[in-house]
């Protein structure tokens, strides 16, 4: 067929396919010969679907899919630099590529590959000539760079998001259309490709100016004019880079090509072609599915044992796509009895709850879905209301006919889910433990997808089911909203159709259990078995217990502290209009910011896009050193945030049945393994303002019980002092000196018996602030103090402590090196950024040399929280809180000595017998009739 009029081209980004297979799977190995198959595998699939998806009246005519041929293109001979910072191809990956080719030319499609030129280049070659003869264009890509092509019949398709890139959708990623992208480009550089731009000038600006001047030459001819004077200057010195960014960026539209359009016309698979090379790969599942469904026969794939010394990964079980799999609703004892029983048998279940809300402690039970093979699983519905009439609207609170008794179900279940010969397997499992904890179920033992991910990823991706199934399985899974809705028409779980329930909720077991099929053998090639066994399953039931007890909070004592903190706001704005002389919405950073900058003609005033003066927290505390009423302004919006944040929601918190609150910890919520909580948030607290600390005084102990705080002592300067090997700061602790008048001691010469509490806080603002990377510019707003000042104290503290910055400098060549940094337990996170230039380079490194330690302080008390239930079994005591470094724990009076001692022991020996810290770990406990008090 000749291309022409009526023609429908696909170009296939090739590299974009081949990294995506390579990521999402594990480095699955040929069984054979030990050979690295993991990327063509997901390759392969990758191309099945996409011949599978692409028919009908819309399908490809034409299709070619495009590679890289080498690294040296012409770019190169025009800027030596060119590409100069990428990664070099992973080791496993560089004898798959020519793999790559063959799998292409096996399923049928044209290959191609041009040498000295870039697929890019190829495909704007391509394109042009496609849409010159009438045809239509779809790019099969996300790359950015391609983006300059779009328009007049050509459009790209994102298929990792099944998102089409139009010309809208380059306008709204560039700010401008398709046509001027290269400028833009030009000017704010790339620093993947390393292409250098315009120093200064980002994608906004570049759009900016190109949208004011209309083409990257008229603008540089008229840089002179630009009042921004960074901007012009930047202009003006770099021209002759500008214009060589832009030749580096602009696609080469007449690449000569050994091939024609006619060419790449859409051809089937010969089974006899295809067919071999799936089983010479040794892909079974894959083999299988395309034979039967071209009506071959299923080539013999011998089980040949693996060659000396290679590394056999067993491939995944055989299982059809999720757009092919088998879901079924469960509404007999008989089939459920077939299921349990052939879970049994299996030893694996991915199971998972539906809801009626996100409140484990308040909401209903729905239905449970179940999976034990990937590709079949099934949706037991429990309480769906009864529908009312023929319009699918649910008026009723009867239950919908069909559905077992839930106590039938759950007397069912329960032996297996307690069974710990059968591993149960869940996607943010704590949430389904304590909803069927609430009904009586103990589920033990399980895997927790997120979790696996968390170990394996920190730092590089979300650990939501969602991002997962997109990430690992090209799968985007059934959105939520599309069965209950949002804003004022949600409904709840229970008045969802039973059929819909059961398509959404089955799949998200069958997703649970393919995501720990691929994810859980990486832990040991990664190694990071250890941090998921021993630091993150095991601490989630604990979790999950201390969320059930929660925490008694005296909603008298938070309404009174409201009225004060409500009283105390409206004296501050009182005070605050009299120093501006006007009335004025103190709470408008708008009117704000005309007072501050406009009136007042305050130093420091930058506008925004809206048009309105920053007045953010940094500012203010610039400006306070100038004028009172910044500072006053930071002392209302504090108590407003308290009154708004705590006095006021903790009381909605309150738990009617329970009369206590129940946060939620989050094990995912942060890189470095920090704990964070939500529903309400109790780990911001502010600690520093009398009024913050007074919040404490609301968490409250039962009359009888008293709250005890245990916190460990300045663990993160241990931990320093141990990893960076500080003689002096280790001497200091063991000897149980003041930590922060000992440096004090050593930094500026003052004898201990002579220290001040002002040379004192200034050096435990440089102890706390050098474990964070902070820089003179910030110590100087610490301690409101001349910059030039706080950075000669900093300077003295690397001179006196050098083990200092010898650490911080290796911690951030590994993290360069490896691309993610260790605790001294083995977890890793993961530093993407770490190459990053500009103004996020500084924070990239920051965050690389703290995560080691503040990681390692948060590795040391999720053990004493794992070993703590242990310890105090037999006590009148419960755990209650994580903060940081503190646990709070409720005790009978008479105890609290028997449960500090005991949970005093275990905190502080925490890190043994994994790691033996050169300074000892202190804890500090204390008691009282509320929190504050223990605190």
């Amino acid at each position: 067929m000749a291309f022409g009029k009526g023609c429908h081209l696909h170009l296939i980004d090739g590299s974009a396919f081949i990294f995506r297979a390579y990521h999402a799977l594990p480095p699955l190995t040929r069984k054979s010969d030990g050979l690295p198959i993991g990327a063509v595998a997901g390759f392969c699939n990758m191309l099945h679907r996409y011949v599978e998806g692409n028919t009908g009246p819309d399908a490809p005519t034409h299709v070619a899919v495009i590679f890289d041929k080498g690294s040296h293109t012409f770019r190169n001979d025009l800027y030596d630099l060119y590409k100069a910072n990428r990664d070099a191809m992973p080791e496993d990956l560089r004898p798959q590529m020519p793999l790559t080719r063959e799998a292409t030319r096996a399923f049928n499609i044209a290959c191609e590959e041009i040498e000295g030129y870039e697929a890019d280049d190829i495909i704007a070659t391509l394109s042009c000539q496609a849409r010159d003869a009438g045809g239509r264009v779809t790019i099969i890509s996300s790359d950015k760079d391609l983006m300059q092509l779009v328009g007049g019949g050509v459009e790209m398709l994102d298929a990792m998001k099944n998102l089409r890139i139009d010309s809208e959708g380059v306008e709204a990623k560039f700010g401008v259309g398709p046509d001027r992208v290269v400028d833009v480009q030009a000017l704010a550089g790339d620093s993947v490709d390393n292409v250098p731009g315009a120093p200064g000038i980002g994608i906004k600006t570049a759009a900016l100016l190109i949208n004011e001047y209309g083409d990257l030459e008229t603008l540089l001819d008229n840089a002179g004019k630009i009042k921004q004077p960074k901007r012009r200057q930047s202009l003006i010195d770099n021209r002759a880079q500008i214009e060589l960014s832009k030749r580096l960026v602009t696609l080469d539209c007449n690449t000569p090509l050994d091939f024609t359009l006619d060419d790449l016309e859409v051809k089937d698979a010969d089974p006899e072609v295809l067919l071999p090379f799936l089983a010479a790969m040794e892909f079974r599942t894959l083999t299988k599915r395309i034979a039967e469904q071209m009506g071959a026969e299923i080539p013999e794939i011998p089980d040949t044992p693996a060659a000396e010394g290679a590394v056999v990964v067993a491939e995944t079980p055989d299982a059809p796509p999720i757009e092919d799999s088998r879901y079924e609703t469960i509404t007999d004892p008989e089939t459920l009895a077939r299921w349990v029983a052939r879970a049994c048998e299996r030893g694996v279940l991915a199971i998972d709850t539906e809801t009626t809300g996100l409140d484990e402690m308040q909401v209903d039970l729905v239905g449970i879905c179940l999976c034990i093979d990937a590709g079949h699983a099934c949706y037991i519905p429990l309480q769906h209301k009864a529908e009312q009439g023929g319009d699918g609207l649910f008026g009723s609170d009867d239950l919908a006919p069909g559905q077992m008794p839930i106590n039938l179900v759950l007397d069912m279940l329960k032996p297996i889910l307690a069974d710990e010969s059968v591993l149960k397997i869940g996607q943010n499992m704590k949430y389904d433990a304590k909803i069927l904890k609430r009904y009586g179920i103990d589920v033990a033992p399980f895997d927790d997808t997120m979790l696996i991910s968390y170990a394996l990823n920190a730092g590089l991706h979300n650990h939501g089911m969602d991002a997962l199934s997109e990430r690992y399985l090209s799968h985007k899974p059934i959105p939520i909203k599309e069965l209950i809705g949002s804003g004022k028409s949600q409904i709840t779980f229970d008045r969802v159709p039973i059929d819909k329930a059961t398509r959404y909720a089955a799949e998200d077991a069958d997703v649970t259990l393919r995501l720990w099929q691929v994810l859980k053998p990486r832990l040991h090639r990664e190694k990071v078995t250890s941090v998921y066994e021993t630091l993150e399953r095991p601490l989630s039931p604990v979790l999950a217990h201390m969320e059930m007890q929660g925490i008694e909070v005296d909603r008298d004592t938070l309404s009174r502290m409201s009225n004060a903190f409500a009283q105390k706001m409206a004296g501050l704005e009182d005070e605050i209009r009299e120093l501006a002389g006007e009335d004025f919405n103190v709470g408008s950073p708008k009117q704000l910011g005309e007072i501050l900058f406009d009136k007042m003609a305050l130093p420091g005033g930058k506008k925004g896009k809206t048009g309105a003066y920053s007045t953010g927290a940094d500012i203010l505390e610039d400006l306070a050193t100038e004028h009172d009423l910044p500072g006053r302004v930071l002392d209302w919006r504090a108590l407003s945030k308290l009154k708004s944040t705590y006095t006021d929601a903790l009381q909605r918190y309150i738990n009617p049945e329970t009369g206590r609150v129940h946060t939620s910890y989050v094990q995912t919520g942060a890189n470095t393994g920090r704990l964070a909580s939500a529903e309400p948030n109790l780990q911001n607290i502010p600690v520093r303002s009398e009024e913050g600390r007074r919040i404490r005084e609301a968490f409250v102990a039962p009359m009888g019980k008293l709250l005890v705080s245990l916190d460990y002592s300045q663990i993160e300067l241990r931990i320093l002092a141990h990893v960076a090997g500080i003689e002096a700061l280790k001497q200091a602790f063991h000897e149980g000196q003041d930590i922060h008048a000992a440096t004090a001691s050593e930094m500026f010469g003052v004898p201990l018996e002579d220290m001040t509490p002002d040379v004192r806080r200034q050096a435990k603002a440089i102890n706390f602030g050098v474990i964070y990377g902070i820089s003179g510019f910030g110590l100087a707003r610490n301690l409101r103090i001349p910059r030039a000042e706080a950075q000669g104290f900093i300077d003295r503290y690397f001179e006196r402590f050098p083990g200092i910055r010898d650490y911080m400098d290796a911690t951030v060549a590994f993290a360069k090196e490896n691309l993610f940094v260790q605790t001294l337990f083995g977890r890793k996170i993961h530093t993407p950024e770490i190459g990053a230039k500009g103004p996020h380079a500084g924070f990239a490194k920051r965050a690389a040399i703290n995560a080691p330690i503040q990681g390692t302080a948060a590795d040391i008390i999720r053990r004493a929280m794992i070993r703590m239930p242990e310890a105090i079994e037999g006590l009148p005591a419960r755990m209650l809180l994580q903060v940081h470094d503190e646990l709070v724990f409720e005790v009978d009076e008479g105890a609290t000595d028997a449960l500090v001692a005991a949970a005093k022991s275990v905190m502080e020996g925490a890190s043994l017998p994994a790691i033996k810290l050169d300074v000892p770990l202190i804890v500090d406990a204390g008691q009282g009739r509320n929190w504050a008090e223990a605190h």
